[in-house]
């Protein structure tokens, strides 16, 4: 029998101290919309705390080999970032060059299928260019050099990309190239020196020497050994073109997705990966020179005299580096604090 009317239906009279079907009914549906309205007042508050509570996933990406020590630093800073964080922070690494070069790394963090990378002076120049002041060839005599000019610097170019999207976690570098490869314009600029440039993104080098598309290209001795370059490649000139610097960078947006109390120790542990980057490869330089030297690498050790005519020669295509290449201010500010240090130190140092 159905129960929907507000009156008892007939030869079902109330008795005192009795409720009518409809009144157990309509206790029942209060009861019911009650616990439904908890539930879904409970979800609405718990979304955001299950949300919350769900770990960051930063993938980053690098050029750095897997299994090399550079990347065995990235690696043991992701576990430090995951236990500072107490889970709450992952890094998902993608070295090797697994998703592309510099510049294709640059362009998926713009897109947000990457949140970070490691990037040498290629990929931070996609972002600003003024990076490019820190790597003019022959410009800089040593180690102390490049990071005196960098610490000068720093404040303007990290303010410069995070006006751009991007946080920089740390400065590091993979060592003295022995010669410079860029863009279009780095080509047109070597060209009118009488070379023979060929552009090339970093993951097509070893291949290009294999089929001899280059007989000749940049590299630190340690790219030079992990990649085996020397085995197409077999003379070195002994001549420090530039450092290839890089940094540590991640979006903007990421950044802001890590808790505030969070980002100093985060900040800190990656800066600690820079410094141990660095002294891994001012310290693995001449072993690594040695160790090809063994397998048949021949160094070609230039004179004071073939040391001074290409400073000369390099020196002449500074002005067609200055503005194509590097911003001019940029470029200026740099050779400015250049010079600042060698006068405090009394001239050039040695390289």
């Amino acid at each position: 029998m159905p129960c929907c009317s507000s009156t008892p239906p007939p030869n079902l009279p109330h008795v005192g101290g009795r409720e009518s079907c409809c009144t157990r009914g309509a206790a029942r549906s209060s009861t019911l919309a009650r616990a439904v309205g908890l539930v879904v007042f409970g979800a609405l508050f718990a979304a955001p705390a299950a949300r919350a509570q769900a770990p960051l996933v930063v993938r980053m990406a690098t050029l750095v080999p897997d299994g090399s020590t550079w990347h065995l630093i990235l690696k043991e800073t992701g576990e430090k970032w995951k236990a500072v964080s107490g889970g709450r922070i992952t890094v998902r690494l993608f070295p090797g060059g697994v998703a592309g070069d510099d510049p294709d790394v640059v362009r998926k963090m713009r897109l947000g299928t990457l949140n970070a990378g490691l990037l040498t002076s290629v990929g931070v120049a996609e972002i600003d260019k003024s990076v490019y002041a820190l790597g003019v060839p022959l410009m800089y005599d040593s180690y102390e050099e490049v990071y005196y000019v960098l610490e000068k610097m720093r404040p303007r170019l990290e303010a410069s990309l995070e006006a751009k999207g991007f946080v920089v976690l740390n400065w590091a570098d993979g060592g003295w190239v022995r010669s410079w490869a860029g863009d279009a314009e780095a080509v047109s600029v070597w060209r009118s020196a009488g070379f023979n440039p060929v552009p090339l993104p970093s993951t097509e080098i070893a291949t290009a020497l294999q089929t001899g598309l280059v007989t000749a290209l940049g590299s630190p001795p340690q790219v030079a050994v992990i990649a085996q370059f020397f085995n197409n490649a077999k003379n070195m000139t002994d001549l420090r073109w530039q450092l290839l610097l890089g940094a540590t960078v991640i979006t903007k947006a990421t950044w802001e997705k890590v808790p505030a109390d969070l980002r100093p120790a985060l900040l800190e542990a990656t800066r600690e990966a820079g410094r141990r980057l660095q002294q891994e490869i001012k310290d693995s330089e001449a072993k690594d020179i040695e160790a090809m030297r063994k397998r048949g690498l021949n160094v070609v050790t230039l004179t004071g005299r073939q040391r001074a005519e290409w400073q000369k020669l390099t020196e002449t295509l500074y002005s067609k580096i200055r503005g194509p290449i590097v911003p001019p201010e940029a470029f200026d500010e740099a050779l400015r604090y250049r010079d600042e240090y060698r006068k405090q130190r009394g001239g050039a140092g040695g390289r």
